[in-house]
């Protein structure tokens, strides 16, 4: 194998960083960070469509905060709203605070058949509208990791006397401009699949899933849990149908989204992986060539990063941006929890604009 990675595999992997991956690695994002305060969580099921109803994880805020002051929380492709058990909590030190699993994911409802509107963003945000409504939810700071960001900016764009502020959790610019949505081509850096061992039990999928992660977190494990169907046997597989999955994954990557409708003011939090333990964890005993592939890989993607998410700061006038460094994309909001939630406390939430 070649030490530098061809364009194909260049686009390829950067596709897995930017865009996100709906491989059974994403069903995972994390938890686990600082202790937070004792109030219980709340688990809701709200319905927003006929036949659809979205699992909603709920936070009041602590004795000295403010429960009409309300921080919304959406998750990563594949994620559900178990990905945020460490810094909901954390944030709910202050502030009521809401996690949503999107349709077709973890509880929520997974609505076949599939056609062009079943998932596009445009039914997600809908979806979204339906539960603050249902909440009795007027204003909100509204956060979202990865693909999440285009529920964010459509959501802004279309009702602005709703947001408070945005938080984009290491998102893409625009996931239609870097390529749209591509089918799966398996390259030498990509996380091995499970085998049918490892898909033998909850419990054997769980080791898998620590041998592709970084870390392990108590809320990663929950969102993992949550993201599984256990058949009659013990097997597990993902809840997910194969065909939502793949049409959430298209509908996400081939939008475009338009930041010129935003008035809120926003916090963008951009990732540097800067190690191969933050872009390719399961390659750390990997053959030297393939390391040298995955460096050479690395190398190539840390300056797109960095310039995506100033690109997408400069189309947000006025925002705030920070850069965490040696980060893995599915947990730097756990590992570097403090430094997150102190950014969001530090912003200026003006109100309406």
């Amino acid at each position: 194998m070649s030490n530098t990675p061809d364009a194909g595999t260049h686009c390829h992997t950067r596709r897995l960083l930017l865009l996100g991956t709906a491989a059974l690695a994403a069903l995972a994002a994390c938890g686990g960070g600082s202790a937070p305060h004792t109030a219980e969580v709340i688990d809701r099921q709200i319905d927003v469509a006929p036949g659809v109803s979205l699992h909603v994880r709920d936070w009041p805020a602590a004795p000295d905060g403010a429960n009409d002051d309300v921080i919304v929380l959406l998750a990563g492709l594949g994620g559900t709203a178990h990905a945020f058990d460490s810094l909901a909590p954390a944030l709910a030190r202050r502030h009521r605070v809401l996690a949503i699993t999107r349709r077709g994911y973890g509880s929520s409802s997974k609505p076949l058949p599939v056609n062009a509107a079943t998932y596009a963003p445009a039914t997600l945000v809908a979806d979204l509208l339906a539960v603050l409504d249902a909440l009795r939810i007027g204003h909100l700071v509204l956060a979202g990791h990865s693909i999440a960001g285009n529920e964010l900016t459509l959501f802004a764009g279309s009702h602005p006397q709703r947001v408070r502020g945005l938080v984009y959790l290491d998102t893409t610019f625009d996931y239609l401009a870097s390529g749209g949505y591509e089918e799966p081509e398996a390259t030498p850096f990509d996380e091995p699949p499970p085998s049918p061992a490892d898909l033998a039990s909850v419990a054997a999928s769980i080791v898998y899933a620590r041998r592709i992660n970084k870390q392990w977190w108590p809320a990663l494990e929950a969102n993992w849990r949550d993201a599984l169907e256990v058949l009659p046997d013990g097997a597990v597989r993902p809840n997910t149908p194969p065909a939502i999955a793949r049409a959430m994954d298209m509908a996400a990557h081939n939008f475009s989204p338009d930041y010129r409708r935003v008035r809120a003011p926003a916090l963008v939090v951009t990732v540097d992986p800067g190690t191969l333990r933050n872009l390719f964890p399961w390659l750390l005993q990997a053959d030297p060539a393939t390391q040298a592939g995955a460096q050479a890989t690395l190398d190539f993607i840390r300056p797109l990063r960095l310039a995506d998410g100033d690109r997408l700061a400069a189309a947000l006038p006025g925002s705030s941006h920070l850069v965490i460094r040696n980060g893995f994309h599915s947990d730097f909001f756990i590992e570097y929890e403090s430094t997150v939630v102190d950014a969001i406390e530090a912003m200026r939430w003006e109100g309406l604009q």
